[in-house]
């Protein structure tokens, strides 16, 4: 009988073991499966906060495209204006351009006409004077004829 109860108790210290390995065995699957429950929470967190950065950006970046569509529209008016502008003024100079070559020769002719009226009616002197004068018309270098009469009566 001695043998048979210390088979007995060998066999109780030997699931006693058993017991307290897979309760330890237990404790680590719990343990595992705790820390991936953990990890998986934390990465569903974090891919929520990635798509909501995501969702932020891309809110920002439509703002920003229509904020750029907006100033591209004034861009345009305002080229638009500016050709606008552009084109009348060069009309408006095109014009003018035209009115100054008929002025000037206006005033070809009438110099044409003065200095033939001069030539005819006045001493060679007054003559000097005139033409000189009409040379110089923008300085007054020429002052002795200035005080001079232009015809002769």
């Amino acid at each position: 009988m001695s043998m048979s109860m210390a088979s007995s108790s060998g066999n109780s210290s030997i699931s006693t073991k058993s017991q307290s390995s897979g309760s330890e065995g237990d404790l680590q699957v719990v343990i595992t499966d705790e820390r991936k429950n953990k990890r998986k929470q934390s990465n569903r967190e974090s891919a929520r906060r990635s798509r909501m950065r995501k969702r932020n950006h891309l809110d920002q970046l439509t703002k920003q495209l229509s904020q750029l569509a907006k100033n591209n529209g004034e861009i345009l008016a305002t080229i638009d204006i500016t050709t606008q502008h552009y084109l009348n003024v060069e009309a408006e100079n095109s014009i003018l351009r035209a009115q100054m070559g008929e002025l000037s020769q206006r005033l070809q002719s009438l110099n044409d006409i003065v200095h033939d009226i001069i030539i005819n009616t006045t001493t060679t002197y007054e003559r000097d004077c005139y033409l000189t004068s009409a040379q110089n018309f923008t300085t007054t270098t020429n002052t002795l004829c200035l005080n001079q009469p232009v015809f002769q009566w």
